[in-house]
């Protein structure tokens, strides 16, 4: 995409050179270059890159979302000022500050505010979705390898908002497993 942006960028300050460069009564064959420079590289580059450049995007966009099946893991998220607590369908129990999740399965947070408005963000696992008191919104996530994310509560939400976040643990199935067998305990 920088690409593709930066050849429209490059001709357009071509065109912006050529026209001031040019030298004025322009005789028949001029015309025809001008045609050529105005219609062909001037409005059918930049369409046809720009077009080229929203397929390319919407084709990955669709490859980055997770998609559905039956291996789809619940989870709650509830945010108040300053912290976040996670509830799991799979067992009793919840987490504060910590989201524990399977890597390579897709997720389903339910995210809600107990008080004010909040934003739940993951960078690297998803985009930004407010937490509203009363409304329940859904976030699909997937992490692609067991590790540790950072995510945080990205909106002001009174003095503190900086420390409002929260960490997101991905585990392979075995360690998934015994999350699972300790939360039930």
């Amino acid at each position: 995409m920088l690409t593709g942006s930066a050849a429209i960028f490059a001709l357009v300050m071509l065109l912006l050179l050529i026209a001031y460069r040019r030298t004025p009564a322009p005789h028949q064959s001029e015309r025809r270059q001008e045609r050529f420079w105005l219609y062909g590289l001037g409005l059918a580059f930049p369409l046809v890159t720009l077009a080229a450049l929203l397929i390319y995007g919407l084709v990955l966009g669709e490859t980055l979302l997770p998609k559905a099946n039956e291996n789809v893991v619940t989870v709650r998220a509830e945010a108040r000022q300053w912290s976040w607590s996670f509830g799991y369908a799979d067992a009793a129990g919840r987490t504060q500050c910590v989201l524990h999740i399977p890597a390579g399965r897709p997720v389903e947070v339910e995210i809600t505010s107990l008080d004010v408005v909040h934003s739940f963000w993951a960078p690297r696992l998803a985009g930004k979705l407010d937490a509203i008191p009363g409304q329940v919104n859904v976030l699909r996530i997937e992490a692609a390898a067991p590790g540790e994310y950072h995510g945080v509560g990205a909106e002001f939400s009174g003095p503190g908002y900086s420390g409002d976040a929260f960490t997101v643990i991905a585990h392979d199935p075995a360690s998934w497993a015994a999350f699972l067998g300790r939360a039930k305990e």
